[in-house]
């Protein structure tokens, strides 16, 4: 066991992995301390019913930055990812539907049976969003500038902000529209048709407790498209084993450069003397002092929950008090006797290995959203399914499945002293209700499930409020100000104390970036500090 090392790091998630594999290899001491008893965070593949594996938390890949990729030899360790071949396939009712995806041409094939019109104008569409996406994926695993940076983080500013500015007036209209307008508004002037805003603007509201009406919504619709999978911009696909085969291949890497990694260790406090971390007390009582702490975890869980708010400065308190989390997110896994049968497209395709959208327009998701604002959840939520038993066979028994849904508008708390304790089942029942009205019989199938409210995202991931993405993403809390400004450079405000996960740029999903920014900066610094003490 390292006896002090250079790095503690809290959080065995994706990004903790990342952070701590980059700090090793440059010949740091580094150890990640992981509350549960599995590596992975929310990345993490598991068995929820005798014989069904699935991963239980995050279910899809995409945003995995392939530098990551490449630097810790994932591919060679067996990491493989199969696109869908499809992307959405959105039952609408009455024996009508959309499926998108497959290229462009094909899904031009598909808004021709809705409109014209909007056929045409796809490829203008996805030519602006991928001009959009480009400039996120140059920003990704750059560190933002920081308002207490001086020069450099101006002189960092102007560079990264060159590649907008080399773009065309019209590029850059599109662009800040993209970070400012609403999702309805933004679709509203490229297409007629409201499956086809819906197919498109469900991505806005994915991990986002919001309407598509919501301004900014926009954003969210664009940070789920700058991913990429073998290669093929924009593609979404499935690791074969699960997510959690990602983190389980990153500990390896992580472990072969020297980490150690410490489970069933939950942190619960980060010590502090004179404005200097020291260490940690784990909830056993232990106490492991180190150099340097770096949170893999959410602002609102270091700041609220771990460090006594004396040691904080008080404009700091002040900022991280109006930190949003809660991304209304209810999560189920699904074991399955068999697969369901889709009114509006009967027996089996590449529609059920596609993502299944059950939310046909905007005002339906809007409705979902304003009743879960009153009522705490919607009772016609808004639920996308994947069955990956579909493609791989190694989650489910021989001619059984598992399926991931991931369902929208469920409200972080409730305000009427209910707890998600009590509203748990009633809340599935609505799920269910929804898949059952495309496929009928559904209910029949299930046998066994496993249910994750907001609360229990926030118990068993620390996740709080069940927020996917540690926080809010929003103008207000990116870039430059994420997760406040002054701290965007990955360093806390006390001395030694550092943050690697998604409540930092570039925010949520499974993207390693954080995690690779956070060592750049304290790499940076350690050296820094060499030069000048010699």
């Amino acid at each position: 066991m390292i006896a002090k090392p250079d790095a503690l790091i809290i959080g065995g998630g994706h990004n903790g992995l990342v952070c701590a594999y980059y700090l090793a290899r440059a010949g740091m001491k580094v150890r990640i301390l992981e509350a549960r008893n599995v590596i992975g965070g929310a990345a993490v593949t598991e068995e929820f019913h005798p014989g069904f594996r699935n991963s239980t938390a995050s279910y899809t890949v995409s945003l995995l930055q392939p530098k990551i990729i490449a630097d810790m030899g994932l591919e060679t360790r067996g990491y493989r990812v199969l696109e869908r071949p499809k992307s959405n396939f959105l039952p609408l009712g009455n024996g009508q539907y959309l499926l998108v995806g497959g290229g462009t041409e094909a899904t031009q094939q598909e808004i021709k049976k809705i409109s014209a019109k909007d056929a045409e104008r796809l490829p203008a569409y996805y030519e602006m969003l991928e001009t959009a996406a480009s400039v996120l994926r140059d920003l990704a695993l750059h560190i933002p500038p920081n308002s207490a940076g001086g020069a450099a983080s101006l002189l960092a500013a102007i560079q990264q902000g060159r590649r907008f500015t080399k773009l065309s007036s019209l590029d850059q209209h599109y662009i800040i529209k993209l970070f400012t307008l609403s999702a309805r508004e933004l679709l509203d002037q490229w297409f007629e048709s409201d499956p086809i805003k819906a197919a498109f603007g469900f991505d806005a509201i994915v991990g986002n407790y919001a309407s598509p009406d919501t301004p900014g919504s926009a954003y969210v619709l664009l940070h789920h498209v700058f991913g990429e999978v073998n290669g093929k911009q924009g593609q979404w696909g499935h690791v074969i084993g699960g997510m959690g085969r990602i983190t389980q291949l990153m500990a390896e890497a992580c472990e072969e450069a020297g980490v150690e990694i410490q489970l069933d260790t939950p942190v619960e406090n980060v010590l502090v003397q004179d404005g200097q971390i020291t260490g940690v007390r784990t909830a056993a009582g232990a106490t492991i002092v180190a150099d340097r702490i770096v949170a893999n975890i959410g602002p609102k869980l270091l700041y609220d929950r771990l460090i006594a708010s004396e040691h904080l400065p008080a404009d700091f308190r002040q900022m991280i008090a109006g930190f949003q989390c809660g991304s209304g997110a209810f999560r189920m896994n699904l074991a399955l006797d068999d697969l369901p049968d889709f009114t509006d497209l009967m027996g089996k395709g590449d529609h059920l290995k596609s993502g299944i959208i059950m939310a046909p327009s905007l005002d339906y998701m809007d409705r979902a959203y304003q009743e879960a604002r009153t009522h705490g959840f919607s009772s016609k939520p808004v639920v996308e399914m994947l069955i990956p038993s579909l493609i791989d066979d190694s989650l489910a028994p021989p001619g059984k499945h598992v399926a991931s849904l991931f369902c929208q508008q469920f409200a972080p708390s409730f305000s009427d002293g209910r707890s998600w304790d009590d509203e748990r089942d009633n809340a599935v029942d609505a799920i269910f209700n929804i898949v059952e009205s495309h496929a009928p019989g559904f209910r029949k199938l299930i046998l066994g499930q496993m249910a994750l409210s907001p609360l229990d995202l926030e118990r068993k991931f620390g996740l709080i409020g069940g927020d996917i993405f540690h926080g809010r993403m929003s103008l207000d809390q990116l870039w430059a100000a994420r997760p406040v400004v002054g701290s965007a450079n990955y360093k806390g405000p006390l001395k030694g104390l550092y943050m690697c996960g998604s409540g930092t740029h570039p925010g949520g999903g499974v993207t390693g970036a954080p995690g690779h920014n956070a060592a750049k900066a304290i790499l940076r610094e350690r050296s820094f500090l060499r030069r000048v003490l010699g």
